[in-house]
């Protein structure tokens, strides 16, 4: 029932199903329509050629889905009023169905305001819906409808529907504040409460006074329906019925070993030889591998009579190869293989699996905290929410035999289980989220009125932080370097020391970095049986100067390898050799090339490479200085444990790191990452000087720097500095008075 073009009048008539502009009649009843407009019904009005039989067959799909009979009533009020909220459980198909319908609009009135976005907080999840949609609405992925995530952009100017992330989104807004070329901006998975969803939240609320013409629409789970409507000043509430009702089975308690309770239930199905597919979801990623691994050498010595049990992983975390849905998922009649998917929390959304008839749910989540005081994340375990909950009972569809299986018991749900859990804004690092509402203050949008107050100490650190990176000037406003910072789509350390680095003339190689640590991690984990291969095929890559050389090293066989043409089967061989992974080091070049790409925009100067000289190698570690002088730790008692700078926390190098392989432990260290969520480990580090930390570090950031052993080592190391320079300078004083007046002239001009 598509909207074909037409006038706002039409769009109206659309829904009433005026008899004189009626085109909204179901298409199976041709018996009052004369086979002229039959023939223009069959057209598809998006792309103007007839649909094919796949999109009746998946028509009568999407006319089951709970949400098809809130249809019309949604229409009506995008109509009517500037804004509306949806709220559906789980698999109702509001996250595909509503934008296919503000696309309908859309087109009805000539995209006179624009065309469709949909944000998601997963990019897995944009490009899985925007390839559904695609295929539901009869049109190619990338022209009709497409995605925009982090380093991809799958659409092109006629695009009228595209799905990207919440963060996409917010960037564009850096350059179209008001979001001039949208006519519907839709925000889905508003329940997970991520950073940038709470600021499209609350910008919104200011765009739509100045673009009148704007639709908005929030698709929400019913939770926080109410909330919402209260927060937009009681919008329309557009409200859809799950039919879905799945047998749910309780324990009589929180298990103490939750996860070996999982896998004993998981094998306990198996064995009853009741058909059907399984999900398990899992606390963390560590217990998805380690599920994995332990089902697979199971699964080796079953009899062939209970069949094959595959386990497939499910990383909600990690990006996709070639953005493609996980291999496995779909589901075949003639398939007799029974897959258990193993997940954690955010994995609900990337499940489309239609043969699934049994769920087993842990009930917990290892969630990662940031702390200010310690200025890293923390590692909590705590139930799940209750709408999280909801949504894995759902997971089942309309199947009769499914089952759900809660290790946990129904007294706990209700107690122990919060509605929601607590929104990111309270918990995480808000530096960028900072950077990006000073860069919105200069287009004019200051005001942002959050549902949930961000934490305070947050925000005041991340104010602070900025200020000791200079990106703001002495009225707290951005300054120059803030404006450019603000640029590119990396924390804004590293943005910095790409800046940094065009003044130490080392871009080329410092621009790699910034792709290798934003990428997901080169390193494959490995078993115990592979040590020794890890150990012996990761030296070659060794650099004597640090993790960050090491990773240069990395990345420039992996470019040599791709510049001489090896084929990918040849280039994924090499990775596997040297257990390193493929989709990392692809993505690190999509990473790199869009950095470049920035540079040449903003026309920053770009640096020939130079890698491998000693002056290479120190002004790397400069640029890297001047924008992670706040994550630099000493060595306290030369057996690897470091004492962080700016706090008295302990932390160890990671196994992954080439000191742990060459057995060095270097006295002072520069690092890129260090979370007590793992371990209290630390994450690519470098070496680095007290007297080079000094030259870089501001004044103002070393003055602040609690008092400490490692404080009064520095402050040795600055005297000892000042001393040396003080005597130079007695020594050119010197030779000046001896010198005749030009020489000493010229001296004084070399100086």
């Amino acid at each position: 029932m598509a909207f074909l073009p037409g006038t706002p009048e039409l769009a109206k008539d659309l829904l009433t199903g005026s008899p004189e502009k009626g085109c909204s009649f179901d298409v199976s009843d041709s018996s009052d329509v004369d086979e002229g407009l039959l023939d223009d019904l069959e057209l598809n009005p998006f792309d103007g050629l007839p649909y094919s039989s796949r999109f009746y067959e998946l028509l009568k799909q999407r006319e089951n889905l709970p949400i098809w009979k809130t249809k019309y009533v949604f229409l009506e009020n995008l109509l009517e009023n500037q804004i509306v909220v949806v709220s559906g459980g789980a698999k109702c198909g509001k996250s595909s169905q509503i934008p296919q319908w503000c696309a309908e609009y859309c087109l009805s009135i000539h995209q006179r305001h624009g065309s469709v976005v949909c944000t998601q907080v997963q990019k897995q999840t944009a490009v899985w819906l925007a390839m559904r949609v695609a295929d539901e609405m009869d049109v190619n992925i990338g022209h009709e409808v497409g995605y925009v995530v982090p380093f991809e952009n799958c659409c092109t100017n006629e695009t009228i529907l595209r799905y990207c992330t919440d963060e996409m989104l917010l960037r564009e807004m850096m350059s179209s504040p008001l979001l001039s070329c949208y006519g519907v901006v839709i925000i889905d998975d508003v329940y997970e409460r991520s950073v940038s969803t709470d600021v499209l939240l609350a910008f919104l609320k200011d765009i739509l006074l100045s673009r009148p013409e704007l639709k908005v629409v929030i698709i929400t789970s019913p939770g926080l329906s109410s909330k919402l409507v209260s927060y937009y000043g009681n919008v329309p509430l557009v409200e859809a019925e799950s039919t879905y009702s799945a047998e749910v089975v309780y324990t009589s308690g929180v298990q103490r070993d939750h996860f070996h309770a999982a896998l004993k239930l998981l094998f306990e199905i198996h064995h009853s030889r009741e058909k059907g597919d399984i999900v398990v979801f899992l606390a963390c990623e560590q217990e998805i591998r380690k599920a994995y691994e332990m089902i697979h050498q199971e699964a080796l010595h079953m009899g062939p009579e209970l069949g094959e049990l595959r386990p497939i992983a499910l990383y909600p975390h990690q990006s996709l190869p070639h953005y493609l849905p996980y291999e496995g998922l779909e589901y075949s009649a003639s398939d007799s293989k029974r897959k258990v998917v193993l997940t954690t929390s955010l994995g609900e959304s990337l499940i489309w699996m239609s043969n699934v008839h049994f769920v087993i749910d842990v009930g917990l989540e290892k969630r990662k905290v940031y702390n200010t005081r310690i200025r890293a994340e923390s590692l909590i375990v705590q139930p799940i929410s209750q709408i999280r909950a909801e949504m894995r009972k759902q997971i089942l569809g309309t199947c009769p035999a499914g089952k759900v299986f809660c290790l946990y018991s129904e007294e706990f749900s209700r107690i122990d289980m919060k509605t929601f859990l607590t929104p990111k804004v309270e918990e995480s690092n808000l530096t960028s989220m900072v950077l990006f509402l000073k860069r919105m203050d200069i287009a004019g949008l200051a005001h942002c009125e959050f549902i949930n107050r961000p934490d305070p100490e947050s925000l005041m650190q991340a104010l602070e932080d900025l200020d000791y990176l200079a990106a703001l000037d002495n009225d707290g406003n951005l300054s120059e370097f803030g404006i450019i910072m603000s640029e590119f789509p990396l924390d804004p350390q590293l943005s910095k020391s790409i800046l940094a680095a065009c003044e130490f003339d080392c871009v080329d190689e410092v621009l790699t970095l910034a792709a290798m640590v934003t990428a997901p991690n080169c390193f494959l984990e490995s078993s115990l049986e592979a040590d020794v291969a890890r150990l012996t095929s990761r030296r070659r890559f060794l650099h004597s100067a640090g993790d960050h050389f090491t990773l240069l090293n990395i990345y420039k066989e992996y470019e040599q390898m791709k510049n001489d043409n090896a084929s990918q089967y040849d280039i994924e061989r090499w990775c596997q050799d040297h257990l390193l992974n493929y989709v990392a080091l692809e993505m690190g070049c999509v990473i790199r090339g869009e950095l470049l790409d920035i540079m040449k925009r903003i026309e920053l100067p770009v640096s020939e490479p130079a890698f491998g000289s000693e002056d290479n190698i120190l002004n790397i570690k400069k640029s890297l200085l001047t924008g992670y002088f706040m994550q630099v730790a000493r060595d306290v008692d030369g057996s690897g444990n470091y004492i962080m700078l700016t706090h008295k926390q302990i932390g160890q190098l990671h196994p992954d790191s080439g000191y742990c392989l060459s057995h060095t432990i270097p006295e002072w260290i520069l690092f890129h990452e260090f979370s007590v969520a793992d371990s209290s480990c630390i994450r690519i580090a470098t070496e680095v000087s007290p007297d080079l930390f000094m030259q870089l570090a501001p004044q103002y950031y070393f003055s602040n720097l609690p008092p400490s052993e490692s404080k009064e080592l520095l402050q040795m190391a600055l005297e000892h500095t000042s001393g040396v320079s003080a005597d130079s300078q007695e020594d050119c004083d010197k030779d000046e008075e001896d010198a005749p007046p030009a020489e000493a002239e010229q001296r004084c001009i070399i100086q």
